[in-house]
């Protein structure tokens, strides 16, 4: 089994709770390593250390901060196969994916490294007789994020990497199905040149959230996960005077038009719908065709694309199209809906309940399933299902397919397929959700743009990654100074206060 441990001021720490969680290999379901699970005093121990290590980091110029950025993004491409490989051992989805997971959490590294650009102030010179203002963005001090298992390396780095190029200390707990990863970027970092107890990790379950939430040294919490606990932990940590930002549940909606390419709108759901095998927040679960015809069309479309995905475990290579699903649960919630979809009443039109794997029999696999004829009342569509199903609802006109997507209580992603600029435009400007995509079935934004969705999608005013990280990981000081005049006789100055 491998040795999962905390990783507190720059050593590997062996749990001392006696509390451990099960890794396991989704492909075969076996257990293949055991997380230890935090108390309050071990997350106390890695709050000391970040507290004495925070303030000579913090007045680290921000250019030097920067330098140990770059270095990492060096060690991150150095160890991308090393990284995949552990990655798609623990959450089971393809190489591929788990290298464009590194990816996207490089991608913002390389963002932060213009730290010294983003960390500038403002300056007004002559404010007033005599004064100047200018204000300075200094750092929180300790911070800590809590990540979801679906991505492991990219979403960890949308949180440190900003935190600590804003001067800050930064304690993750990541999710202990998939720990190994996080492990290992907290050892490049320090390669990097990274002091010990600025980036510490301490693995757990919510008695780590809760040590965390309550903790008077930590100034801030970012957490990636479910709604409900999303509001739990925005509820808590807010009353306990903490800035907090926290992402929920989505479910993604695509507009399919009648003039759109139908080719294009069903690689680009299948795709969307089924890589990584559903397990991301922007997953799109939910087609909405305008009118029968388009309906019928894209269905036709669909079934053969989705029959000749190949399901299989990540050694496969580059014959898989996506993996298991992370446990055993998960697999059961999933199966669970699929069958309330059929008992009430919507179409399975792809029916994958009994695929089966030989070789992987107690693997975590799941077939895909593609849902016609699915209405709002369903728990299929009422519900986030973070699986290989693709519901279609079908919409009567542009309206009702807009309406659909305004109406439901999750506003992470969406997306319209269309020829027609005025439709695309009308749809981008008047849905509410926070990320739209036009002819984009996975409208993630680049690093140096922010992500995040509306609604019950989302808690806190500021998005992650982009601009909006510096401003979540900083506090505004503001200066306003002003200096007695020096008047000039007799050779010498003499210096007049001023009224």
């Amino acid at each position: 089994m491998k040795n999962i441990t905390h990783y507190i001021n720059g050593e590997h720490v062996k749990g001392t709770s006696g509390r451990f969680s099960d890794v396991f290999n989704p492909a075969t379901g076996e257990v293949q390593a055991q997380c230890p699970l935090a108390t309050q005093a071990e997350l106390g121990r890695a709050v000391e250390a970040a507290e004495a290590a925070q303030p000579a980091w913090g007045a680290t110029n921000p250019q030097r901060r920067a330098r140990v950025l770059m270095k990492l993004v060096d060690l991150l491409n150095r160890d991308m196969e090393k990284l995949a490989e552990a990655l798609s051992s623990e959450h089971g989805k393809t190489l591929p994916d788990a290298k464009g997971d590194i990816q996207r959490g490089l991608e913002v590294v390389e963002y932060c490294i213009g730290a010294p650009q983003m960390l500038k102030g403002e300056y007004t010179d002559g404010a007033g007789p005599g004064i100047d203002i200018y204000s300075m963005r200094q750092p929180l001090g300790v911070t800590a994020g809590i990540t979801p298992f679906n991505f492991p390396a990219m979403i960890p780095m949308w949180m440190f990497a900003p935190a600590i190029a804003c001067g800050n200390a930064f304690i993750l707990k990541p999710s202990e199905r998939a720990p190994s990863v996080p492990l290992m970027l907290a050892e490049l970092a320090e390669e990097a040149g990274l002091p010990k107890g600025i980036l510490q990790v301490v693995n757990g379950d919510k008695e780590a959230v809760d040590a965390i939430i309550d903790n008077p040294v930590i100034q801030s919490i970012g957490f990636v996960g479910s709604t409900p606990i999303a509001e739990y932990i925005y509820g808590r940590g807010c009353s306990n005077g903490k800035r907090v930002q926290c992402f929920g549940g989505a479910k993604n909606h695509m507009i399919i038009m009648p003039d759109a390419d139908m080719d294009q709108a069903a690689d680009a759901l299948v795709g969307a719908g089924y890589g990584a095998a559903g397990e991301r927040c922007m997953a799109i679960s939910v087609a909405v065709p305008v009118g029968d015809e388009t309906a019928d069309r894209l269905v036709e479309k669909l079934v053969p694309r989705i029959e000749k995905l190949k399901v299989g475990p990540y050694t496969a290579g580059n014959d898989v199209d996506y993996g298991p699903v992370v446990t055993a649960a998960a697999k059961e919630k999933i199966l669970g809906l699929v069958e309330s979809g059929v008992k009430q009443g919507a179409k399975l039109v792809v029916d994958g309940r009994n695929f089966n794997l030989q070789g992987y029999e107690d693997g975590f696999f799941i077939g895909p399933h593609l849902f016609d004829h699915v209405t709002p009342d369903m728990d299929i569509y009422k519900q986030e299902i973070f699986g290989p199903v693709l519901s279609q609802v079908r919409a009567d006109s542009y309206e009702d397919a807009l309406k659909l997507a305004m109406d439901n209580e999750y506003g992470n992603g969406t997306a319209i397929f269309t020829r027609d600029g005025d439709a695309a435009r009308d749809f981008a400007s008047r849905v509410n959700v926070g990320m739209v995509g036009v002819n984009v079935p996975i409208p993630v934004p680049l690093a140096y743009h922010t992500f995040g969705g509306w609604k019950k999608s989302a808690f806190g005013d500021l998005n992650q990654h982009g601009p909006d990280a510096f401003k979540f990981y900083t506090r505004t000081k503001t200066v306003t100074s002003r200096w007695p005049s020096g008047l000039k006789e007799g050779g010498e100055f003499h210096f007049k206060a001023m009224d």
